[in-house]
């Protein structure tokens, strides 16, 4: 798969997904990264992984400034496969449900949804709220994917790590990215 991927990181839990996606994707010089970290995400990335903006950054192609609304990714002629909003918190779901693109993130998953491209959301949150419901529905009725980072386990994970791989794995596959993270079921190792 050649192309452009943008991937968002909100404030919500589990910034770890969103990192390892960049680690694997950093690998794969046919798809060029473009990241987005909103300024909520920045504590997070702090408080739960110990790392600036600086040193998550650096296995990104693109780094972008969250308030910079004439960033490339906010433009539907930027071609691009997609993005994949890792983690995703109920706020941007909200945001990009109501159609508010008032940071870069929000912009771009509204752009990605707009030209009938490929947008995941890690919806990071529990219990769910009714809103946050309704706010899932609309998105995935405006084409969408709502994909929480569940835990599986048929694959027999040993580690922390490879729960992560797994959800990585299959946000991957929503793109058509090919990967090794986790053995697939019916498939031996």
């Amino acid at each position: 798969m050649t192309g452009r991927l943008v991937i968002g990181v909100t404030g919500a839990s589990a910034p770890h997904y969103a990192h390892r996606l960049l680690e694997v994707l950093a690998e794969r010089p046919e798809v060029e990264t473009h990241l987005v970290v909103s300024r909520g995400a920045r504590r997070t990335l702090t408080e739960e992984i110990g790392l600036s903006i600086a040193e998550f950054g650096r296995a990104a192609d693109v780094v972008h400034n969250p308030d910079d609304l004439g960033a490339s990714i906010a433009s539907g002629s930027f071609a691009t496969l997609g993005m994949a909003v890792v983690p995703c918190s109920v706020k941007s779901l909200g945001q990009i449900a109501a159609g508010i693109g008032s940071d870069l993130l929000s912009r771009a998953a509204d752009v990605t949804l707009k030209e009938r491209r490929r947008l995941v959301l890690a919806v990071r949150e529990t219990p769910l709220s009714l809103i946050h419901l309704r706010n899932m529905t609309t998105v995935t009725e405006a084409g969408a994917i709502v994909m929480p980072p569940v835990p599986a386990f048929y694959h027999h994970p040993r580690s922390l790590q490879d729960v992560i791989d797994h959800t990585v794995g299959r946000i991957l596959e929503q793109f058509g990215i090919d990967h090794d993270l986790y053995t697939r079921w019916g498939e031996t190792t």
